[in-house]
């Protein structure tokens, strides 16, 4: 029986699912259990970092998994060392602790900040602040973190600690500070909340906050990190190093993995007993995270990525000019982009399946593009082709409408 025929299934229905299985990928193709073959730019949701089947991750699973995949955190695990220091040699921290998911991490962070706080003589100082449009995990803690109601209707009162303001508004942020403050937290580009950008005099304001009120920065980089966004992590990009931030996604290259890192100063409070976990940094893991970061380090790579979200973010805004009545802007760094549209983001991308394309809806009426690292010229000419025709494919629908809507007659 093929997955279309299927009348009921035993998952728990929590996914408005698209009817389309995939069988197979190499590279940024994937292949459905149909035998079609789509260009991926939604690489998972910014998972499959290193695209699908890449040779050096099959190799380090195959290698470690015929050797050990788990013993627990009981024990030294040499893999996960040696993950840790590479990540610290590559950022602003000093240790590390490993999770198998984004959630998980983001909510190590925040314990972290208020353990930070607690272990300083302020256990008062619990509450942080979060920002409207964010999106930090699903656990009970990160959905009271980005205060979305759509997320928190029905799962009982709201973890208590969170206090949410206008992205981007540093005067709400100031008459948000409290004595109980204790950390500010932000995606410093809002993926789920539609490829917003946070302006860098901005994030600048963040940091000068909490080294004057004696606050925790946190940065949630789970979309971000890894290499998403032309820089290892997207803090390099606006100079503003946080004291402690949570990554996943990427930097399993489609194998569950997580972490936060941390400054030492900040952690000061995590001591033996204070957290842990089962799985997080296993021997398989951390092989997979360690071959992950041989692709993403060596040299030219981010340098690499830059160039082609360059090359992207071109191309992008040639078809806004092409075809304004139905993209409205695009935003977005290095291979993290977001097409704004004037027609339903469902529309967009179920047209741009229609062309052999995938694309993640996100908020705002945004399409994330969110394509592997590896990436080339040829396959970005190829996303621009399909999606010249998933936007000529939605004009031939509605071409008054279209026409009224690039002549400003209509909105």
């Amino acid at each position: 029986m093929s997955w279309s025929e299927k009348v009921t299934s035993a998952l728990l229905p929590v996914y408005a699912r698209v009817n389309l299985a995939f069988e197979r990928g190499d590279g940024a193709w994937l292949t459905s259990t149909s035998g079609e073959r789509f260009l991926d730019f939604g690489g998972g949701i910014a998972v499959a970092s290193l695209g699908h089947s890449h040779s050096h991750l099959v190799a380090a699973l195959d290698e470690q998994g015929a050797k050990l995949w788990h013993t627990s955190n009981l024990f030294e695990i040499p893999q996960a060392e040696r993950l840790a220091q590479r990540l610290v040699a590559a950022s602003f921290a000093d240790t590390v602790f490993f999770t198998n998911s984004g959630a998980e991490a983001v909510e190590g962070a925040i314990k972290t900040a208020r353990k930070y706080q607690s272990s300083g003589g302020h256990p008062e100082k619990f509450r942080i602040i979060t920002f409207d449009g964010a999106f930090h995990g699903r656990t009970l803690a990160t959905i009271a973190a980005a205060g979305n109601p759509k997320y928190l209707e029905g799962f009982g009162p709201r973890v208590e600690g969170f206090d949410t303001v206008p992205f981007g508004d540093i005067e709400a942020v100031k008459a948000a500070l409290g004595p109980q403050t204790g950390a500010i937290l932000i995606e410093p580009i809002q993926g789920e909340g539609g490829i917003r950008v946070a302006p860098p005099h901005f994030l600048r304001s963040l940091r000068d906050l909490c080294d004057e009120h004696g606050l925790l920065l946190l940065f949630d980089e789970v979309q971000t990190g890894v290499g998403r966004t032309g820089k290892l992590f997207a803090y390099e990009l606006f100079s503003v190093p946080p004291d402690i931030m949570a990554v996943a996604k990427g930097i399993g290259g489609g194998f569950p993995l997580g972490a936060f890192l941390s400054t030492r100063e900040a952690g000061r409070g995590m001591t033996a007993g204070t957290h842990g976990t089962t799985y997080g940094g296993n021997p398989l893991a951390a092989s997979i995270g360690n071959a992950v970061l041989d692709v993403v380090l060596a040299p030219g790579f981010i340098e690499h990525v830059g160039l082609m979200g360059a090359r992207l973010k071109q191309g992008l805004a040639g078809l806004q000019e092409r075809h304004g009545g139905i993209i409205s802007g695009i935003r977005g760094e290095g291979l993290m982009q977001g097409i704004a549209l004037r027609v339903p983001v469902n529309d967009f991308a179920a047209a741009a399946r229609a062309e052999g394309i995938l694309v993640i809806p996100a908020a705002e009426n945004v399409a994330r593009l969110l394509p592997p690292l590896i990436i080339g010229e040829a396959e970005i000419s190829e996303a621009l082709a399909r999606f010249e025709a998933a936007c000529l494919r939605l004009e031939s629908r509605d071409p008054e409408t279209m026409a009224a809507k690039v002549s400003g007659t209509a909105v």
